[in-house]
């Protein structure tokens, strides 16, 4: 059985232009509903101020109750992914041609996963660098940005926040300089 909505009858992901047109109505969904912010990476900030249940200070000291939305949509996005894996087991995820060349040329073994398994591997070097290294750029910059890709590409930019625009011009720019400048250095 397959859902409908998001596989066609061939089996093939929807079209990017519905899934783009699904994403853009959650501007105007959370618009209505009154909501000024959204994004994932906030919620790891959620989870924390819970766990901190007495004398919470700085960072830490707001209004929870303002924020539990998110983590519902955090708990459907994970029951999401379940559900669709259940109605369409069979469905598998692949590494693109061009990333598999690049792969293969550079020498990087590829065990038919998602990841290079050469290269994410906490069993050397290059693998431990890597994860330790990019996690916390990743982290730092949201930190940083005062939010992820998704709040600021999306919604900061529907919302015509200039710091938006800025941070997801340094997402780009970050992702491309590491793509095809440092990258290529490291393999």
């Amino acid at each position: 059985m397959k859902l409908i909505i998001f596989i066609s009858n061939t089996g093939e992901p929807m079209h990017w232009a519905a899934a783009g047109l699904f994403i853009g109505l959650v501007v105007p969904a959370l618009l209505l509903v009154g909501n000024k912010k959204f994004g994932v990476s906030s919620t790891l900030r959620h989870l924390c101020a819970i766990a901190i249940f007495s004398k919470k200070k700085g960072f830490f000291n707001y209004d929870i109750k303002v924020h539990y939305w998110s983590l519902i949509f955090i708990a459907g996005i994970a029951i999401g992914g379940f559900i669709a894996h259940l109605y369409n087991p069979d469905s598998t995820l692949s590494v693109g041609k061009k990333t598999t060349t690049f792969l293969v040329n550079s020498n990087i073994e590829n065990k038919g996963g998602l990841y290079p398994s050469d290269l994410y591997n906490l069993q050397n070097n290059k693998g431990l660098l890597l994860l330790d290294i990019g996690g916390f750029f990743v982290g730092f910059g949201t930190r940083y940005a005062n939010g992820c890709t998704s709040g600021h590409s999306i919604f900061g930019i529907a919302n015509f926040q200039l710091s938006s625009v800025i941070a997801t011009l340094a997402f780009f720019a970050g992702g491309l300089t590491m793509t095809y400048f440092i990258l290529p250095i490291i393999l």
